[in-house]
Parts: C-alpha cells; sequence; structure tokens
C-alpha cells in the first residue's frame, strides 16, 4: 500500500493542527483524531469516466471481473454441518403439527431472524407457531434457565434459536430435565464445548466445512428452511393441495438482518443482500419493512444497504433497546399495511427517545474523558517538575468540558442539564488505569444513570472518536453492571474478554461476543479492578498506545465524476458494507460558508480544482470547523441529497483537515 498521506506526501499542503494535538502527544481528546489517508498503488491519478471508477473500485475490494449475484451461485445448504439432522427434526414435528417456539434475539439481527422462522415455518405448513424474546433487562440474552421455565409454560413441543444458543450450556440443560427438545441456530463464536442441544446449525462450529463463516443469525435461519423445504419435498409434503413456498420472498429481510448485524459482506452475504434489495427496490418487501423506509424517508426503487442500516435497522432496534422486540417483529410479519404503519410509528417514537438518551449520556462521556486526560496530563507535571505544563493542561481541561458539545457521540451541547450536573456524575465515574500523558489503551466508562440499551451505541460512538476499545456500563435490573463492549481494527474483543477472564477467575460473571462487539457483567464492586485489568488486556495486546487506524481512499475523482450520476451508479453498484467497503474518495477543496446544524453537524460548500461547487456535510463532525481555513483535505462518500425531491450531489465528509495558508 502506497501512503498519500497529506502530513507527510511533499506535493501536497501541510495541515493545520488540531487543538487536541499538542506536541508530543498523541490525539486523545474526544475530538476525532487525524487519521492518515492511504491509497492503493495506481490510485494516484484522479479518474474521469464512470466505467474506470467501477472497475478501481472493485480491483481495490479484490474483484478482477464483475458481481456474481445470482441465487444459484449461493453457498449450497449441504455444506452447513448439522442442517440436515435440524431438516428432519422440523419436518418431523412441520408434519405432525407440534407447536413450536422460537426463542429471538433483541437486536436486528435477532428479530429478522425470528420473523424470517415465523414467515418462513408457516409458509411450509407448521402448525402452532409462537415466538418468545428475552427481555434485555429481564432474564438478558440468549437460551438461559429462566428463559426455558417461561417457554414451557407454553407447551412448545421444540424450542428453535435465532441468533443465540451456541453458548446456553445451562439453559439447553434445563430444557432436557423438561423434556423440551432445543434446535440450536446461531453464528456466535462457540466455546470448548457445545450444547447438548437436538440439532445445531451453526457454521463457526468445529468441523463445519461452510465456505462462508459470516452468515448473520437470520442467514442461518434462512438456509435451514431452504433444507426443510427440501426435506418435505423428499418426504411429498407438498403433493396435492399444499404448494411449495417461494422462500426467496424473506430476502428482504435477510438483507435487513445482515446489514444490521454489520457482519462481513463477503460474496455470499453479498448475494442475499443485493437479493433482497432488488425485492425491496421492486416493492415486493414486507409492508413492515416498507412502513420503516418511508418513515425514514428513503425512496424504496432507489433503497441501498446504507438505508437498511442507516434507516430501518435504528428503528427496529430501537424496541429491543428500550423496551423489547415484541414490536418489531410483529412490525415485520404484519400483512396489514395500517397495522405495520402503525407499529412503525411506535418504533419510530422509540428511536427518538433512543437518540435523546444518546445525546445525553454522550454528553458525560465526553466530559469525563475531558477529566481523565487533565488528571492524567497534571500528574505527568507535576512528576517533570513542570509547573507552567500543569497549569497549561488546566486550561486544557476547562476548554474541553466546554468544547464537549460537539457530536451525538462526544456529547452535544445540552441546554436542558446545567454543567455541573454532568461534571459530579462524570467524576464519579472514572476510567481505570493511571498511564501518564493520556488515555488508557481500553477505556470502561460508567454512570449510575445510563441506560442499559443506549450504552453499546455510546461505546461505539467514543470509540470511533478515542480510537481505542472501550466498554460503556449501565445498572442492570438484576444489580449487576452490564456492559456494552466495541473494538477497533486489531484487537479480538472476546478473546481479551477470556484473557481477562483467565487472568482473573471470577471478576467477570459472564461475556461472550464477535470480534469487533462484545457483552458482559460484573459486580459493581468489581468494576475498579476490571477496568485495569482490561486495560492491562488491551495494552499487551495492541501496545501501550493503539495505532490510529488509516482511512483507506479509492483515490481522487474529477471534476466529470463529482456528478448526480456518477452518485447515483455508486449507491446501486454494489450492497457496500463491512468488508466490502463503501467507496471512499479524498482530494483538496476550497471551502467556504461553514456553519453547524443542530451544534452537531458540519455544513459547508467546496468546490474541486476545475471543478464546480457542491455541497457536503459531516455528521457529527462539529469538532472539525475549519476555523476560517479556506482550503481542505477531505476525505468523502459521494451520496446523493434528496431535498423535497430535488436530487443533487453531496459529499458525506468523513473527514476534514484544514489547511495552513
Amino acid at each position: 500500500m502506497s501512503a498519500s498521506n497529506p502530513s507527510s506526501n511533499p506535493t501536497r499542503p501541510k495541515p493545520t493542527r488540531s487543538p487536541s494535538q499538542r506536541a508530543g502527544t498523541t490525539p486523545t481528546s474526544p475530538q476525532v483524531a487525524i487519521r492518515p489517508i492511504q491509497r492503493p498503488p495506481g490510485a494516484e491519478q484522479p479518474l474521469h469516466r464512470l466505467d474506470d471508477l467501477l472497475t478501481r473500485l472493485y480491483r481495490h475490494r479484490g474483484l478482477d471481473g464483475g458481481l456474481d449475484h445470482r441465487l444459484s451461485a449461493l453457498h449450497p445448504v449441504s455444506q452447513l454441518l448439522g442442517v440436515d439432522p435440524a431438516a428432519a427434526l422440523l419436518a418431523d414435528h412441520i408434519q405432525a403439527q407440534r407447536p413450536l417456539l422460537i426463542v429471538g434475539d433483541y437486536d436486528a439481527d435477532g428479530a429478522t431472524g425470528t420473523a424470517v422462522a415465523l414467515l418462513g415455518l408457516r409458509a411450509l405448513g407448521a402448525g402452532p407457531l409462537d415466538f418468545l424474546v428475552p427481555s434485555r433487562f429481564a432474564q438478558g440474552y440468549g437460551l438461559s434457565p429462566a428463559v426455558v421455565d417461561i417457554a414451557a409454560e407454553r407447551r412448545p413441543d421444540l424450542l428453535i434459536t435465532v441468533d443465540n444458543g451456541i453458548a446456553s450450556h445451562a439453559g439447553v440443560a434445563r430444557a432436557r430435565e423438561l423434556g423440551l427438545p432445543v434446535l440450536i441456530t446461531d453464528h456466535h463464536l462457540p466455546g470448548p464445548e457445545l450444547p447438548e442441544a437436538a440439532a445445531l446449525v451453526n457454521p463457526n462450529q468445529p468441523g463445519c466445512p461452510f465456505p462462508s463463516k459470516h452468515l448473520a443469525g437470520v442467514g442461518v435461519m434462512f438456509y435451514l428452511l431452504i433444507a426443510t423445504r427440501a426435506e418435505l419435498r423428499r418426504r411429498g409434503w407438498f403433493q396435492g393441495h399444499r404448494s411449495e413456498p417461494n422462500l426467496a420472498e424473506l430476502l428482504d429481510l435477510v438483507a435487513l438482518g445482515t446489514v444490521a448485524d454489520v457482519v462481513t459482506l463477503d460474496a455470499n452475504n453479498r448475494i442475499l443482500v443485493e437479493q433482497g434489495l432488488r425485492r425491496i427496490r421492486a416493492g415486493h418487501c414486507r409492508p413492515g419493512l416498507r412502513a420503516l423506509l418511508e418513515i425514514a424517508g428513503v425512496d424504496l426503487t432507489r433503497t441501498s444497504a446504507r438505508d437498511l442500516g442507516f434507516a430501518a435497522a435504528p428503528r427496529l432496534n430501537a424496541a429491543g433497546r428500550l423496551e423489547d422486540m415484541s414490536a418489531g417483529i410483529a412490525c415485520l410479519v404484519t400483512d396489514k399495511p395500517i397495522e405495520a404503519m402503525r407499529l412503525a410509528q411506535r418504533l419510530q417514537a422509540l428511536n427518538q427517545e433512543r437518540r435523546a438518551l444518546t445525546h445525553s449520556m454522550g454528553l458525560d462521556a465526553a466530559r469525563l474523558i475531558a477529566e481523565i486526560l487533565a488528571e492524567q496530563d497534571a500528574m505527568l507535571a507535576v512528576e517533570t517538575g513542570d509547573a507552567d505544563a500543569a497549569n497549561a493542561d488546566a486550561k486544557h481541561a476547562s476548554e474541553a468540558n466546554a468544547d464537549a458539545g460537539s457530536a451525538d457521540g462526544a456529547g452535544a451541547r445540552h441546554a436542558d442539564r446545567p454543567a455541573a450536573e454532568h461534571s459530579e456524575r462524570a467524576s464519579a465515574t472514572r476510567a481505570g488505569g493511571r498511564r501518564k500523558g493520556g488515555l488508557e489503551a481500553g477505556l470502561c466508562l460508567f454512570a449510575e444513570d445510563w441506560h442499559e440499551g443506549v450504552v453499546g451505541i455510546l461505546a461505539a460512538r467514543v470509540r470511533e472518536r478515542c480510537q481505542r476499545p472501550v466498554i460503556a456500563f449501565a445498572v442492570g435490573g438484576d444489580g449487576l453492571l452490564k456492559g456494552s463492549a466495541r473494538s477497533i481494527e486489531g484487537l479480538h474483543l472476546r478473546d481479551c474478554l477470556a484473557a481477562v477472564d483467565h487472568a482473573h477467575p471470577g471478576l467477570i460473571t459472564r461475556f461472550g461476543g464477535h470480534a469487533m462487539a462484545a457483552g458482559l457483567s460484573l459486580p459493581r464492586e468489581a468494576l475498579e479492578p476490571f477496568k485495569q485489568a482490561f486495560a492491562d488486556a488491551v495494552s499487551e495486546a495492541l501496545g501501550p498506545e493503539p495505532t490510529i487506524p488509516v482511512l483507506h481512499s479509492d483515490g481522487a475523482l474529477g471534476p466529470a465524476l463529482l456528478t448526480l450520476p456518477t452518485a447515483e451508479a455508486l449507491r446501486l453498484a454494489a450492497p457496500w458494507g463491512k468488508g466490502f467497503s463503501e467507496p471512499l474518495f479524498d482530494g483538496l477543496f476550497e471551502i467556504s460558508a461553514p456553519r453547524l446544524l443542530k451544534d452537531r453537524h458540519l455544513k459547508l460548500r467546496v468546490r474541486p480544482a476545475q471543478g464546480p461547487p457542491l455541497e457536503a456535510i459531516g455528521f457529527n463532525l462539529a469538532d472539525q470547523h475549519p476555523r476560517g481555513a479556506t482550503r481542505a483535505q477531505i476525505a468523502y462518500r459521494l451520496d446523493v441529497n434528496d431535498y423535497r425531491g430535488l436530487r443533487s450531489p453531496q459529499l458525506l465528509i468523513e473527514q476534514l483537515v484544514p489547511i495552513a495558508e
């Protein structure tokens, strides 16, 4: 990879320094750190033709030719270990019309997976169907013994898990005690031993030859339905008056759950997502998904993966974050458009409440981090005998508190709450560690009144600003602290938590998750020792100062491509997402008329050399205001601004670095 970092490339103007980038320190304030930009070899020259651009984009992502989105190109279901006995078990219960109970999860993947299971099994001719989603606040994640007891009261003959179960040893054991078989469908990483379930389907279980290890929970359930249909077909179930269902009708929900769970969009997942998007654009989607997109102002005929991830998914997730996911699942499975819209409006209201909570908690987190920085810098100054530095850092901390009003994640100014209240709450919840001169390699944040359902969003936003793994804690309904963790590239979160658990037995009550996201619970008295143990584990894995990740740019766009047709083509060129990243470009622009929207979003006009002016917006980038500069190096995505039916190209700013005159 060839670097084209504005600060190191002599052909580019030198950027000005952010106030957070004091001499000799890494930018670790709540402001976004300046990230170096890298371009692949051959991407130094701007492109001027759309065909050349698409060829370059696909090549940068490891494809020499075009994309194959045919359903026939999906990996065969037969490669999923355990799918045949699982399908046979389901077919037995369907033919006997025995009652089935689906145990889902309270996130968008679990909700869509549960909806796909309900709709698919109903289409296959199943008998009595019901579902149960554990409460985030009462039972917590997964098939616990308490959840099994609740499920048993409904007297099913088979429990089917969706997006959970691979770690539910105690829950499966409880079900066995009750004579209740369990069919597990999951995609999470297993532990050293598997639960003793009646059947288990998980592409990540040991010995599974399925090529794609990145299926979301909804994708695993979709594959099981395909296998069950084949088994029922073999048994003659669809002869006579019973028609064989077209399971492709479920792909709109499969696409939503896959995008929402931020799994890697490998070739298999891209097919699932693209086929779902095509159905949505053609108007062949569930009334509930249509209602969610319409409430968000999305044009169905132009729906992209970004719309699923940033419009539909947050509204669906809001139910599981603040109440329970029953309303979300009901929205997805209803066949009645009026009912779907009513439920979507309820989800919209919950999402607005969630955003307000995130805003308030983000302000707390920003002040907390500012206090930590001030304390660490003051300690360093005292130990080195630098009184002037100590005084300067005290002033810096005061300014950081005053400036903590940027963005949802770092905390926008909150007119309804006195600043002193935020400071008092934050000062009692300092993150662990005492590494001199800055933040710990891994951060743990906690406040008494933070909402358990929103700490994951908070952790993600602080992670983006501080470029460190972050765990945000809230008090759970059982009195334990419930943490939601988000990682950075290079650190496997679940493995890191396993290392802490191994080194400090009993410190963590339970944990689980992926490389980039995890959840855990621990007693309140364990928080302080856990903070240090987590920081030490991260430091051991990454070093004391995690490297700021680079922005991977696809190069510059010539003025001829900074147009609406190019933006439209890019939206539909592929389902972009994790592992198949949405195109990112960079270039030098003249900038004018900068202003803030809602104290959080940066809006301005930009003009490339020898090109027309364009509108640009940076969501939650108030802290990158150019402050009088007239030129900037901008990393951006080319998008479409649809305002009251008028469509125009606009830049979505990922990073703006003002250029010193």
